[in-house]
């Protein structure tokens, strides 16, 4: 369970980071204050996914509470083939293109310090990672298009 409480620790550290990070897309009266119906979805659809995984990640550890690493969990991702093929797809997707997308797109999109995006994938779920992303971008959009010509 200490590693649930570390990596929840460091779930809710990377998410305030990330709106540290691009707080002037947040200040109340900036150029893009206001939640969109999106961007609101965004958070919906983000909430429920990290609550979603939390609830099967706190399983996963009551049920192996002996056995209960990363190198376990993901040997557990295998176990058949239909697990397999999505395991795989969420691997590659999460560990290799999220952290391209996020490096290369969101600067050129106006976001700060967008990795962190990725790096709170490791920690909260992807959904949820990717929800807050796109979210940001959302409000970072709205943020370009009210700014004085």
């Amino acid at each position: 369970m200490l590693s649930l409480l570390v990596h929840a620790a460091l779930g809710i550290l990377t998410t305030v980071l990330s709106f540290r990070f691009n707080g002037h897309l947040y200040e109340r009266g900036s150029r893009a204050s206001g939640v969109s119906a999106l961007e609101a979805l965004y958070y919906a659809i983000a909430t429920g996914s990290v609550l979603t995984g939390w609830y099967f990640n706190i399983a996963y550890v009551k049920t192996y509470p002996d056995q209960a690493s990363w190198a376990h969990f993901t040997k557990m991702l295998f176990t058949n083939p239909a697990a397999s093929s999505g395991a795989q797809d969420l691997i590659v997707t999460n560990a290799i293109l999220f952290p391209l997308w996020t490096i290369v797109d969101g600067p050129r999109r106006g976001l700060r310090q967008a990795w962190i995006f990725f790096v709170m994938s490791l920690f909260t779920s992807f959904g949820f990672s990717m929800g807050l992303y796109l979210a940001a971008q959302e409000r970072q959009v709205r943020w370009k298009a009210a700014r004085p010509a």
